[in-house]
């Protein structure tokens, strides 16, 4: 069989891959066009030295024969139709249709060859033609018309058919059953050539419907591939604007603060200087520590070392920059994913840091509530600005807090950010968690 290689735009694909619209296949290439000439030119040739060998034999079941210019035109232009059984497989097969019956109807000697050279240009035009429904009629067309020949040839020769079988005494005539044998041979003959052409067309369909699958398959895994990247690029710019932002916001106020009392009180300065120089270590040492895990695939967020726990740690940058901290935790701790630790502790992180950048707050309370079924992270300020306005506070603009809202998404949480009517600002975030602990009112209480 002929599989035939489709190409990706003779058919656009559809949402599972398979052909949009009726396909039509794509046109031999230029090996199989070369391949072609060979095959009619050999046709030719041995159509030729079948006319030799059936002179020479005597053989004419067909009767006497025509002249030997016309057997040897008869004997090449049998073949040559087959030069063009695949670019023009409707004329192809028409044309060496006609040949073959005019061939017979002149007595050519000549049966063998024809015959194959007929039985090709059927399964060619079953494999190969482009609108099937005038393929199938063609088919059908030249089917019929051969019965019709072999049903006329066998009444011309009725008279003669008993003297051909002297030795027949079977219980069916000679006649019945020459006339029976025929049409079986000849059934099963063009079944076969139309039914193998039909199945190779199939078969080149299926090729390029696995060619069109293969292709969205590329597309998707690329697809993914970019998305992977996009998301791991998003993740590395959140854990650095967490990290660098909030440590260099403790250090900017500490500086500025030193600054001012360089002169007036050298010793709060250098108090002020050492608190910028442990922020700076802070965090180096956190940019190494996270950047290890993101070069570690394997590495999951808790390597990190960060979590709810760790918080009353991270409120020290807010106290070293004047502010007055409570920190509370209410219920009953209990474990918590690692990743959602990591994100509630984000969170802290990212809402102290905009209070010392923007708030002009002169206190700060962070609460962590173990609710039954939800860890809960709550920071608010006073926000208190006698000093200077500060700039703008949208729930929805900055990096930090679209940051804040992908960490809290991602955990199938909640997040609220906005001001309070008593004044200052609230950022309040719930994460689910599958905890047996309960929410008491019991509560502990660290106060800066």
């Amino acid at each position: 069989m002929e599989a035939g290689s489709a190409r990706p735009d003779d058919a656009a694909p559809g949402a599972d891959g398979a052909p949009a619209g009726p396909w039509a296949r794509p046109g031999p290439t230029a090996l199989q066009r070369q391949r072609d000439i060979y095959l009619g030119l050999s046709m030719s040739a041995l159509a030729l030295l079948s006319v030799v060998l059936s002179n020479s034999m005597g053989s004419f079941p067909l009767g006497p024969p025509p002249s030997w210019p016309e057997q040897l035109t008869w004997a090449v232009l049998v073949g040559l139709p087959l030069i063009w059984r695949r670019t023009h497989p409707e004329i192809s097969t028409a044309v060496l249709a006609a040949i073959f019956i005019a061939a017979q109807v002149r007595h050519s000697p000549e049966v063998l060859v024809s015959s194959a050279t007929l039985y090709i240009a059927l399964y060619s035009l079953g494999a190969w033609g482009r609108d099937r429904r005038l393929s199938a009629r063609i088919r059908i067309g030249v089917i019929v018309a051969m019965f019709a020949w072999l049903a006329i040839a066998a009444g011309l020769s009725v008279a003669s058919m008993e003297s051909n079988f002297p030795g027949g005494n079977g219980p069916i005539s000679p006649f019945l059953a020459a006339a029976i044998s025929s049409v079986l041979f000849n059934l099963a003959f063009f079944l076969l050539a139309y039914l193998l052409g039909n199945r190779t067309w199939t078969s080149a369909l299926r090729q390029h419907e696995l060619e069109v699958q293969a292709e969205a398959l590329r597309r998707s895994r690329a697809e993914n591939a970019e998305r992977a990247v996009t998301q791991e690029r998003v993740r590395i710019a959140r854990e650095l604007h967490d990290v660098v932002a909030h440590h260099v916001s403790v250090m900017g106020v500490q500086a500025s603060a030193s600054r001012r009392v360089m002169d007036k009180d050298p010793d709060k300065a250098k108090t002020a200087l050492a608190a910028v120089e442990q922020s700076a270590r802070t965090a180096v040492d956190e940019l190494r520590r996270m950047l290890g895990v993101l070069r570690n695939a394997g590495a999951n967020d808790g390597a990190l070392g960060y979590g709810l726990d760790q918080v009353d740690s991270l409120l020290q940058g807010a106290r070293d920059a004047g502010l007055a901290v409570e920190y509370t935790v209410y219920g009953t701790p209990v474990p918590v994913p690692e990743s959602v630790s990591l994100a509630g502790y984000r969170v802290v992180q990212e809402a102290m840091t905009n209070t010392i950048k923007h708030a002009r707050a002169s206190a700060v309370d962070v609460r962590i509530r173990y609710l039954r079924r939800e860890v809960e992270v709550e920071v608010t300020d006073d926000g208190r600005t006698g000093r200077a306005v500060p700039p703008p506070r949208s729930p929805g603009g900055g990096l930090g807090l679209i940051g804040m809202r992908e960490r809290v998404a991602a955990h199938d949480g909640s997040l609220e950010v906005g001001a309070r009517d008593g004044g200052g600002f609230r950022v309040r975030a719930r994460f689910p968690i599958v905890s047996g602990g309960s929410a008491d009112s019991a509560a502990t209480v660290a106060t800066a």
